[in-house]
């Protein structure tokens, strides 16, 4: 088990029984990025995914911003994560805000966007690296790199583009329009929209959900999705050969017989 007792700057994290709970917290700043909040996001999420207590994750945003993405005036500044000469920034940016996506792209724990409110340049892309999105109707989400003169440097456009397409991908980089709730479920930006009271309710109830089910065949499932996204037929195939090998001699698959079989809701509280 891992302890989430440390005090990190600029990120608050919150264990509720089987779901890890990571809020983004630099509220005066719309919840921008910072050095320390990439650094932290990072070693939570790692630690999170070797704690077999954590059967889900979910990213929110403290006060009514999900994430502005980067900080202007840091930008204006060339403070913070933006000091430095171009091959500095380079290397910066390898060691720091993409290893977010490499991070989430290793996970085997399902992990949740909480979109409460505006999520803007990477921090539409954040919530884009994520496996589900729930948002509330008064979120937006905005593409805005070219409107401040940059690219998406932390792979966001690796992202959004599987997500919902090359066209509107590359209408949403090239417009920076804000795309509206509504409008980020008709385009499969997000998978729910609700009403801002039941946000966090609603978004509890997907990961209880997620943790009711037996854990070592989410977390494969989850891997076995991706890699089909991204691989051709045949290596999937002996992927998938080797993953069912596993998962139909685990515990978790007999206690699910078991459960179904019985009609009760089975356990998978130790695996």
């Amino acid at each position: 088990m891992t302890s989430y007792l440390n005090s990190y700057v600029d990120l608050l994290v919150e264990k509720k029984n089987q779901t890890l709970w990571i809020t983004l917290d630099r509220p005066e700043a719309s919840n921008a990025y910072s050095t320390e909040m990439v650094k932290a996001l990072v070693e939570v999420l790692r630690s999170a995914d070797i704690d077999h207590e954590i059967r889900a994750i979910v990213i929110t945003g403290a006060g009514k911003n999900f994430c502005a993405g980067g900080d202007i005036k840091a930008m204006k500044g060339k403070t913070g994560m933006f000091s430095g000469e171009s091959n500095e920034l380079r290397e910066a940016y390898q060691a720091g805000i993409q290893q977010i996506p490499l991070t989430i792209s290793q996970l085997k724990t399902p992990i949740i966007a909480m979109v409460n409110g505006a999520a803007v340049g990477a921090g539409c892309d954040l919530a884009a690296m994520c496996d589900l999105r729930i948002a509330s109707k008064d979120a937006f989400f905005a593409e805005t790199f070219a409107k401040v003169g940059l690219v998406p440097g932390d792979g966001g456009a690796f992202f959004l583009t599987r997500l919902i397409g090359f066209g509107k991908a590359m209408e949403m980089f090239l417009t920076c329009k804000n795309i509206f709730a509504d409008e980020a479920l008709k385009i499969g930006l997000v998978n729910q929209v609700v009403l801002p009271e039941e946000l966090k309710s609603k978004t509890q109830e997907l990961a209880d959900q997620l943790a009711s089910l037996p854990p070592i065949a989410l977390q494969m499932t989850k891997k076995a999705v991706v890699h089909a996204y991204q691989n051709d037929l045949i290596p999937h195939l002996e992927l998938m050969a080797a993953y069912q090998g596993i998962t139909q001699r685990s515990s978790d698959h007999f206690k699910a017989l078991d459960g179904m079989l019985e009609k009760k809701r089975p356990s998978f509280d130790h695996y």
